[in-house]
Protein backbone atom coordinates (compact mmCIF):
# COMPACT_ATOMS: atom_id res chain seq x y z
CA UNK A 1 0.00 0.00 0.00
CA UNK A 2 1.68 3.20 -1.16
CA UNK A 3 1.67 6.34 0.93
CA UNK A 4 -1.09 8.85 0.17
CA UNK A 5 1.50 11.61 0.22
CA UNK A 6 2.72 12.82 -3.14
CA UNK A 7 6.43 12.18 -3.60
CA UNK A 8 8.82 15.05 -4.13
CA UNK A 9 10.85 15.12 -7.37
CA UNK A 10 13.46 12.35 -7.22
CA UNK A 11 11.94 10.82 -4.07
CA UNK A 12 12.04 7.02 -3.83
CA UNK A 13 10.49 4.66 -1.30
CA UNK A 14 13.19 2.75 0.59
CA UNK A 15 11.29 0.92 3.36
CA UNK A 16 7.64 0.65 4.31
CA UNK A 17 5.94 -1.35 7.02
CA UNK A 18 2.71 -1.68 8.98
CA UNK A 19 3.61 -0.91 12.55
CA UNK A 20 2.51 0.91 15.67
CA UNK A 21 3.97 3.80 17.59
CA UNK A 22 3.71 4.03 21.37
CA UNK A 23 1.73 7.31 21.44
CA UNK A 24 0.40 7.59 17.88
CA UNK A 25 -1.12 4.11 17.51
CA UNK A 26 -1.05 1.90 14.43
CA UNK A 27 -0.14 3.02 10.97
CA UNK A 28 2.31 2.72 8.12
CA UNK A 29 5.90 3.83 8.54
CA UNK A 30 7.58 4.86 5.30
CA UNK A 31 11.18 5.79 4.73
CA UNK A 32 12.12 7.49 1.48
CA UNK A 33 15.44 8.87 0.34
CA UNK A 34 14.16 12.29 1.54
CA UNK A 35 11.63 11.85 4.36
CA UNK A 36 10.30 9.69 7.15
CA UNK A 37 6.50 9.46 7.14
CA UNK A 38 4.04 7.84 9.54
CA UNK A 39 0.43 7.60 8.39
CA UNK A 40 -2.31 6.55 10.76
CA UNK A 41 -4.38 3.60 9.59
CA UNK A 42 -7.93 2.77 10.50
CA UNK A 43 -9.67 -0.49 9.95
CA UNK A 44 -9.88 -3.92 11.43
CA UNK A 45 -8.29 -7.27 10.87
CA UNK A 46 -11.56 -9.13 10.34
CA UNK A 47 -12.17 -7.46 6.99
CA UNK A 48 -8.48 -6.82 6.23
CA UNK A 49 -9.61 -3.41 5.14
CA UNK A 50 -7.31 -0.62 6.16
CA UNK A 51 -7.45 2.90 4.99
CA UNK A 52 -4.71 5.40 5.57
CA UNK A 53 -5.61 8.50 7.46
CA UNK A 54 -3.58 11.56 8.26
CA UNK A 55 0.17 11.71 8.11
CA UNK A 56 1.02 12.19 11.78
CA UNK A 57 4.68 12.48 10.98
CA UNK A 58 6.13 13.83 7.73
CA UNK A 59 9.62 15.24 8.10
CA UNK A 60 12.68 15.57 5.92
CA UNK A 61 15.66 13.48 6.96
CA UNK A 62 17.75 16.50 7.96
CA UNK A 63 15.33 16.99 10.90
CA UNK A 64 15.95 13.44 12.19
CA UNK A 65 18.33 13.31 15.14
CA UNK A 66 19.43 10.18 16.96
CA UNK A 67 18.15 6.82 15.68
CA UNK A 68 18.48 3.56 17.60
CA UNK A 69 17.03 0.07 17.96
CA UNK A 70 15.80 -1.14 21.33
CA UNK A 71 14.31 -4.30 22.79
CA UNK A 72 14.97 -7.98 22.21
CA UNK A 73 11.68 -9.72 21.52
CA UNK A 74 9.43 -6.73 20.92
CA UNK A 75 11.85 -4.50 19.06
CA UNK A 76 11.36 -0.84 18.29
CA UNK A 77 13.19 1.66 16.18
CA UNK A 78 13.52 4.91 18.15
CA UNK A 79 13.67 8.12 16.13
CA UNK A 80 14.44 11.51 17.68
CA UNK A 81 12.88 14.50 15.90
CA UNK A 82 13.32 17.89 17.55
CA UNK A 83 12.33 17.35 21.19
CA UNK A 84 10.18 14.29 20.51
CA UNK A 85 11.07 10.61 20.54
CA UNK A 86 9.04 8.20 18.44
CA UNK A 87 9.15 4.47 19.14
CA UNK A 88 7.96 2.37 16.21
CA UNK A 89 7.32 -1.36 16.68
CA UNK A 90 8.75 -2.72 13.43
CA UNK A 91 9.65 -6.27 12.42
CA UNK A 92 13.37 -5.57 12.11
CA UNK A 93 14.39 -2.52 14.13
CA UNK A 94 18.12 -2.91 13.37
CA UNK A 95 17.42 -2.88 9.63
CA UNK A 96 15.26 0.24 10.01
CA UNK A 97 17.73 2.14 12.20
CA UNK A 98 20.63 1.30 9.86
CA UNK A 99 18.66 2.30 6.75
CA UNK A 100 17.44 5.57 8.30
CA UNK A 101 21.07 6.47 9.11
CA UNK A 102 22.18 5.60 5.55
CA UNK A 103 19.42 7.67 3.95
CA UNK A 104 20.03 10.54 6.39
CA UNK A 105 23.72 10.72 5.38
CA UNK A 106 22.91 10.59 1.68
CA UNK A 107 20.21 13.25 2.06
CA UNK A 108 22.46 15.59 4.04
CA UNK A 109 25.17 15.30 1.36
CA UNK A 110 22.71 16.52 -1.27
CA UNK A 111 21.69 19.59 0.74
Amino acid sequence: MAPQIDPNPGEKLVLEEDCSEVKLGSGILSLTNQRIIFEKTEGNLTTLNKKTGNALLNVTLDKVGNVSAEGFILTKVVVQIDNSKYKFSVFNSKKWSKEIEVQKKLFNKQQ
